[in-house]
C-alpha cells in the first residue's frame, strides 16, 4: 500500500476528508434556482455580474452551504469561449467565497464578453470580493 501524497499547497490532512473549502460549497444545477437568484439583488463589476440571494429557511438546501452557480451566454463567445470563461468564474469563486460569502446564500456568477477570460486573475479575485462587499452592505 503506497501512502498518501501530500497536498500540493504543503498543508496536511487527515484521512481522506478533503478540505474544507469543499465541505461548505455547493453547485446550483437547477434552473429555477438560477432564475431565483436573477430576481435578487446584483452587482455588476468590471469582469462580471454577480447575482446573490439568501435562501429562505423554508427551503430544502443546507442552510448552513454557500452555493454558487456560474452562467455564459452566447455573446460570450463560442463554446470553448463560454467554458474558458466558466472556468475561471468557478476558480475565482473557490478562491474567495469560502472567505467572503455567506452560508444559506446562492450566488450566480455571470461572465461577460471578452473581460471574463482575458482579465488578469487576482483582478478576476478582487472583482468578486468587491461584488460581494456591496451586496452584503446595509441597505
Amino acid at each position: 500500500m503506497t501512502p498518501p501524497k501530500a497536498p500540493i499547497d504543503g498543508t496536511a490532512t487527515t484521512g481522506d476528508t478533503p478540505p474544507a473549502v469543499s465541505s461548505c460549497l455547493e453547485v446550483i444545477a437547477i434552473r429555477k434556482d438560477f432564475l431565483a437568484a436573477s430576481r435578487a439583488r446584483r452587482q455588476p463589476t468590471q469582469s462580471m455580474l454577480v447575482q446573490a440571494r439568501k435562501r429562505r429557511s423554508e427551503e430544502p438546501h443546507d442552510s448552513t452551504a454557500i452555493r454558487m452557480g456560474f452562467t455564459c451566454s452566447k455573446k460570450v463567445g463560442n463554446a470553448v469561449a463560454r467554458n474558458r470563461a466558466k472556468r475561471r468564474l468557478r476558480e475565482a469563486a473557490r478562491a474567495v467565497l469560502p472567505l467572503k460569502g455567506r452560508p444559506g446564500w446562492d450566488y450566480v456568477l455571470v461572465g461577460r464578453a471578452e473581460t471574463t477570460a482575458a482579465r488578469p486573475f487576482e483582478d478576476l479575485k478582487r472583482d468578486l470580493i468587491y461584488a460581494l462587499t456591496k451586496l452584503h452592505e446595509k441597505r
